[in-house]
């Protein structure tokens, strides 16, 4: 069981890394440490990026660290694997639940930025490692998904400080290599055109953590009892359905208003 954690929280890892990309502050780090900005500041844009990595790395490291003292108490307690892949499963889909929005559940969210007078007031590789760190320790800043509460859940039923450890380092090297987005961003047209697209990308990087989710939430419910996880991907799949519904009526609606808001201001003679 714990290998099977180990993996569903890396494979958690990683999604919910590039989902919280689309976070604001993760949106902030792509329009603030690009070649164009970096110029602007006299500094060099690898040099800064590098210290944004590593400052990333060492942020998620903390977080492991801390998920490292859960992992010990879990296995202080001796659970049962059935007991171990219940908890986890219940977590996965409640975190599933949250992100795809369903019935409007969600889970506690904090807002906060990084504070983007550190550009002014320090040096490169100060503001490159104190904003890395804050973004690579997943909860410091606003937190985009609610994979980062499944990953630390995931990593900590594993009963390993070390892979808690390992997977909060793997988090945080995945977010900090996110800033390599932007290394071609050389003009306002480069970083104007970038967002663009990357706004674009949104739903597919939400489509990335939800099936992540999904998965887990199905392989983890299937080893709880076969029986549970049929019904699980009955009630999944139930949910994609009405969802899909649901975001096809809103783009009809919103195609529609613009006519329906002509006819209303048209007038008969």
């Amino acid at each position: 069981m714990t290998i099977v954690l180990a993996l569903a929280a890396g494979l958690v890892a990683l999604a919910a890394a590039i989902r919280s990309t689309w976070s604001p502050c993760g949106l902030s780090m792509l329009a603030t440490i690009t070649p164009l900005a970096e110029q602007g500041r006299g500094n060099r844009y690898r040099t800064t990026a590098g210290w944004f990595v590593a400052g990333s790395v060492l942020g998620g490291a903390t977080l492991g660290l801390a998920i490292a003292l859960l992992a010990a108490g879990a296995a202080a307690t001796h659970p049962s694997s059935s007991v171990l892949a219940s908890v986890a499963a219940a977590a996965a889909v409640a975190a599933l639940a949250a992100d795809a929005r369903v019935g409007s559940f969600h889970l506690p969210i904090h807002h906060r930025q990084v504070n983007e007078r550190w550009l002014d007031q320090f040096r490169p590789w100060v503001y490159g490692v104190g904003f890395g760190w804050q973004i690579g320790a997943g909860v410091a800043t606003y937190i985009k998904t609610s994979a980062v509460y499944l990953m630390i859940v995931l990593a900590a039923l594993t009963g390993s400080p070390t892979t808690a450890v390992v997977i909060g380092a793997v988090f945080g090297l995945v977010r900090g290599l996110t800033v390599f987005l932007g290394a071609h961003i050389t003009s306002a047209r480069a970083l104007a055109d970038f967002h663009r697209r990357f706004t674009a990308a949104d739903p597919v990087a939400l489509a990335i953590v939800v099936a992540s989710e999904g998965a887990v939430a199905l392989t983890l419910s299937t080893l709880v009892s076969p029986w549970l996880g049929a019904g699980a991907a009955a009630i999944f799949g139930l949910t994609a359905l009405l969802a899909r519904a649901v975001r096809r009526r809103q783009r009809n609606t919103a195609s529609n208003a613009p006519t329906a808001a002509a006819r209303r201001h048209v007038t008969i003679p």
